[in-house]
């Protein structure tokens, strides 16, 4: 390796500023909304691709962490349950088929209109709802999923990033962040957004053509084996080029001048499409993911400010035959409970039981509207017959969480507080998890469980100083037993150092004492 290649390694400050430059691309690319007339409808899928040997060992351990934190403190994160967790299951369906299968990966579905999706270092992948919305079936997201993964696999941020080092940080902003700039629906003035583009096209334009092409391609040809033998369909890939080409055409606009150079091209669907020709296998029955339908529906519901119009569209669907009829009556169901309207949203519920009475998707939609119908008692016990039937699953568990905790019992909080502990330790990033379990903990009469709670809520959203504060405050009280107090020491261990890691001034010699102190502190208590 270079002297220049190792520089950021060598350099804590380079490497910061690497990691602080992907975070605000990654930003950059989700606030600035279209900043042309007709960057509105443009489409593309960025070629974001990386794993961790783009940062430092430590700073790659904590982008994950650090890329959901920001984005939730931004609220532009999807956290729904049953979005996140199909998602999530798409993912590892397709990376378990790929070279990565060993690699960290994270799933995100963004609460950004615009069509886009993107990887990241670490394993990061993220969609724009706006893509799911637009996609026609589960095989075409799949497509896009896939072909992000292979960004990841192949290492193609990392060729990239070494590209950027060799010029200059404003050229690895363009290269990273260009081509996640346009197609986000915007509030940046047209002016002002035609000077940045056009200084970051003067600036990445060559490594664009140098290095989006060949990753492109790649990407392509590898998602496509993926989608086959994880058993999606081989032309969910192109089918997704042709929907976004349509909906290009339906919205009358044309490709901005500087997505000109991305590679987006006739020469790429035509490839890709021959790939898919040949990798087919005719005799594989075609295959059919019914919930994609229902997931998508409850993101259109999710995504919307206008539970008006959201009814009106799935009326509009259903008198006119279009869509799969039940996911059509189970997205107006979620719409008119929106909308307080629950005298129809059991109309509409009914018939889906009636279709299927055992399915977990319904059977919760029913206790949903049964809570928005006031029935605390009855949604306690359909909830209760889900947890047992279904207890691993972190959406039941949640939906029964809250419904729990509607209750004055604090028994019932108690019982909140056992099953929101299991979900916590299997899923110890989720924030909605730790947020229920702080008032579980509280309404229970644990107040160190639940200021442990405030705690870790405070570190998921990004309060790392605030979560310290917290930890040490609990440490201090006199009545922790023996357990609570090992425990607690070594998460406020745990985040002193990762402070220290992130800005060593930080907490200069002070906290480097008190890690010291608290080790021992720990070490005595288990010992």
């Amino acid at each position: 390796m270079s002297d220049r290649q190792s520089e950021p390694d060598a350099d804590p400050r380079r490497g910061a500023l690497v990691r602080g430059v992907i975070v605000w691309t990654t930003a950059l690319a989700l606030l600035l909304q279209p900043v042309f007339a007709t960057a509105r409808q443009e489409v593309k899928l960025p070629d974001l691709g990386g794993n961790a040997e783009v940062l430092p060992p430590d700073e790659a351990r904590t982008f994950p962490s650090d890329f959901r934190n920001f984005m939730r403190s931004r609220g532009m994160l999807i956290e729904d349950p049953v979005i996140n967790s199909y998602f999530t299951e798409m993912g590892f369906r397709l990376v378990m088929h790929s070279s990565g299968r060993t690699q960290d990966f994270h799933f995100h579905i963004l609460k950004v209109p615009g069509i886009n999706a993107f990887a990241a270092p670490a394993g990061v992948v993220a969609l724009n709802a706006g893509l799911v919305l637009a996609a026609d079936s589960a095989d075409e997201v799949a497509g896009v999923v896939a072909h992000e993964i292979s960004h990841v696999t192949q290492d193609h941020l990392s060729r990239g990033m070494e590209e950027a080092r060799s010029v200059s940080i404003p050229v690895m902003l363009a290269t990273l962040g260009l081509v996640m700039v346009g197609g986000m629906a915007g509030a940046l003035d047209g002016n002002a957004a035609q000077g940045i583009l056009a200084t970051g096209s003067g600036l990445a334009q060559q490594a664009q053509i140098n290095y989006t092409r060949q990753n492109e391609s790649e990407a392509d040809r590898i998602g496509i084996q993926l989608l086959a033998r994880a058993g999606y369909d081989p032309e969910g890939m192109v089918s997704f080029f042709d929907t976004l080409n349509r909906w290009v055409r339906t919205q009358g606009a044309g490709a901005p001048e500087y997505l000109r150079t991305h590679p987006m091209t006739v020469t790429r669907v035509a490839e890709a499409r021959q790939r898919t020709e040949q990798i087919a296998d005719p005799k594989r029955p075609a295959t059919s993911d019914e919930r994609f339908d229902f997931v998508q529906a409850r993101l259109r519901v999710l995504m919307t400010n206008d539970p008006a119009g959201a009814i009106e569209y799935f009326q509009t669907r259903l008198s006119r035959g279009q869509g799969r009829e039940a996911a059509m009556r189970y997205g107006l169901a979620l719409a008119l409970i929106g909308a307080r309207r629950t005298s129809e949203a059991r109309e509409q519920v009914e018939w889906l039981l009636s279709a299927n009475p055992e399915d977990q998707l319904f059977r919760m939609l029913d206790g949903d509207l049964m809570v928005a119908e006031g029935q605390t008692a009855r949604a306690l016990e359909a909830f209760g017959a889900l947890y047992r039937d279904y207890g691993h699953s972190a959406t039941v568990s949640l939906a029964y969480a809250e419904v729990l905790l509607r209750s004055d019992d604090p028994e019932h909080a108690q019982r909140a507080s056992d099953l929101l502990q299991k979900q916590l330790r299997r899923n110890p990033g989720d924030s909605q998890v730790s947020e229920l379990l702080a008032r579980a903990a509280d309404r229970a009469g644990d107040p160190v469980r639940a200021a442990e709670a405030v705690a870790t809520h405070y570190y998921q959203l990004g309060g790392l100083p605030q979560a310290i504060e917290q930890l040490q405050r609990v440490l201090d009280r006199s009545d922790l037993d023996y357990y609570d107090r090992a425990r607690i020491s070594a998460k406020l261990d745990q985040m002193r150092l990762e402070r220290l890691r992130a800005d060593p001034r930080a907490g200069d010699r002070a906290d480097s004492a008190r890690v010291s102190r608290d080790r021992k502190s720990s070490v005595m208590i288990q010992s």
